[in-house]
């Protein structure tokens, strides 16, 4: 959960040196590709297994870090974003009970209804004005985030290492193909990164991509997305933490009731059983 704090003030560290944020999300599915090719096994899992992966490849390789990045690119907080994250918890709980059967009593409506009243508070901050189209891009990369977690119950048999490796590989062409096509100068854009921001994308595509989202996927493989998703509650403390540090964002009174808001509802859903 440290690591996936971190990913936020990192990343946007890295798309201020005026790096296009698809080419940035597309370079970091690239590094993801990279570093886990050389511990996969080139096996062409069972038939039942086509959909789902590919389903898992595209909402969390295409639709998670394309929308993510484009809402930290036009943000220009970072707070907010981090907080709206925290949409992926009651979206994935929602998911799994449509898709998995997992039931979702009244307490768990009311809670989840509360989260969603908390980033709308924050969407309402007069001092956040600009960040409401911002704010709304995270939710979609939050829905495709808890996509990705329930789709990857289904594949929970293929090897972790195999099925990040083709979520990589299919986020580095989709998002890029979008880059070149949106975004343009892509070889200007390459040739003109610098070695402090090949750093910060590392840090994303391994520390984040690599060792921390294998690690929640590898436990999917013996835990339900009940069990494992409340947990992301955590992650905006250390997220908001090191926002402070490094940009020195203070939040305002009402995005830190609604902040409040959403993190208490998320950790409650926890709670329940």
């Amino acid at each position: 959960m440290f690591m996936f704090g971190s990913s936020y003030p990192i990343n946007k560290l890295a798309l201020n040196t005026s790096l296009p944020p698809m080419l940035a999300g597309s370079l970091r599915m690239l590094i993801l590709f990279i570093c886990l090719l050389p511990f996969c096994k080139f096996k062409i899992p069972n038939k039942k297994y086509f959909l789902p992966l590919a389903g898992f490849s595209l909402s969390m390789g295409f639709g998670v870090m394309f929308f993510l990045n484009l809402s930290l690119g036009k943000a220009t907080f970072v707070a907010p974003i981090i907080i709206g994250a925290q949409l992926t918890i009651p979206f994935a709980i929602l998911a799994s009970s449509i898709f998995l059967g997992e039931k979702v009593n009244m307490k768990q409506w009311l809670l989840i209804l509360i989260s969603f009243f908390g980033v709308f508070l924050i969407g309402y901050d007069p001092n956040l004005k600009g960040e409401i189209y911002a704010i709304f891009l995270c939710s979609i990369s939050a829905f495709f985030y808890a996509i990705a977690n329930v789709l990857s119950r289904y594949i929970k048999e293929v090897d972790v290492k195999f099925s990040n490796m083709i979520m990589g590989f299919t986020g580095f062409i989709t998002i890029l193909l979008f880059s070149i096509f949106s975004e343009g100068n892509t070889v200007y854009h390459l040739m003109n990164i610098d070695i402090a921001t090949w750093f910060l994308l590392l840090h994303n595509g391994i520390s984040v991509s690599v060792i921390a989202h294998t690690s929640l996927f590898y436990l999917y493989r013996f835990y339900s997305v009940n069990k494992i998703i409340p947990f992301y509650s955590l992650f905006p403390i250390f997220g908001l933490f090191l926002t402070f540090l490094i940009f020195g964002e203070i939040p305002t009174l009402l995005s830190a009731i609604g902040g409040v808001i959403v993190i208490v509802s998320v950790y409650r859903l926890q709670k329940i059983r």
